[in-house]
């Protein structure tokens, strides 16, 4: 009996394939393992094309390496990638997320003429005033009142959303979209957000405790401001 390592493990799902590579063995000993494996399982040319997910555990592949794996699971041999997950990102691909997810807290009025810009969630606390602007990559909240624009998702989030204490705003952006104050209730309105409906292909303002079933990924820092 064999006592050779398994580098390689593919298990059939209800997706197609999940191939697991052993994060522990050499690359190029992988790729090997995988191409024999593949060629014993090779669907025939009549037969569809099988979806792959492709589990990699704690190693970081780099560019050349996944083009090479792309190079064996291609259509050409029948199958195709869906998706390659690993554990482990860059240090700088980290920082840039963190960055991009950090909640940055700013205290101050944003008056007629003045842009703050922001990448990752804004926490203003205090208020646009006509005139003014606040952008960010991520969510806006807003512990004030917003007379001013508002534009969320900067980067083209069109999950992000737009909360403010008291809002009357004079132009809400979310991602590409743009609502403008016609959209409003003459009187403004507090304690609402403004977010896309997909369904209605427009943003709309609702009620700020519809964030917990609308927006179901956010996060606790979030919860704690629904629910107090």
């Amino acid at each position: 009996m064999s006592n050779k390592k398994q580098l390689v493990t593919i298990k059939g799902t209800k997706e197609g394939l999940s191939i697991f590579i052993d994060e522990a063995c050499s690359f190029e000993e992988a790729m090997a393992d995988l191409q024999e494996k593949i060629n014993a399982i090779r669907p025939k040319e009549y037969e569809p094309i099988v979806s792959v997910h492709v589990k990699l555990g704690n190693r970081y592949l780099l560019e050349s390496q996944e083009k090479e794996l792309r190079e064996i699971l291609n259509h050409k041999s029948r199958f195709y990638i869906e998706s390659i997950n690993s554990n482990v990102i860059l240090k700088e691909d980290a920082l840039k997320w963190k960055e991009n997810s950090e909640i940055k807290a700013v205290r101050k009025i944003v008056r007629s003429g003045q842009v703050l810009e922001i990448t990752g969630d804004l926490l203003l606390i205090g208020d646009v005033n006509p005139g003014g602007k606040v952008v960010s990559t991520g969510n806006v909240y807003i512990l004030g009142n917003l007379y001013g624009i508002a534009h969320a998702g900067a980067a083209g989030d069109r999950k992000a959303i737009i909360a403010a204490s008291y809002m009357k705003p004079t132009q809400l952006r979310i991602a590409d979209y743009i609502s403008r104050a016609p959209d409003y209730e003459s009187d403004g309105v507090y304690m609402e957000c403004g977010l896309i409906d997909e369904e209605q292909d427009k943003i709309v303002i609702d009620r700020i405790q519809v964030l917990s079933r609308n927006r179901r990924e956010i996060s606790g820092f979030e919860r704690r401001i629904l629910n107090g």
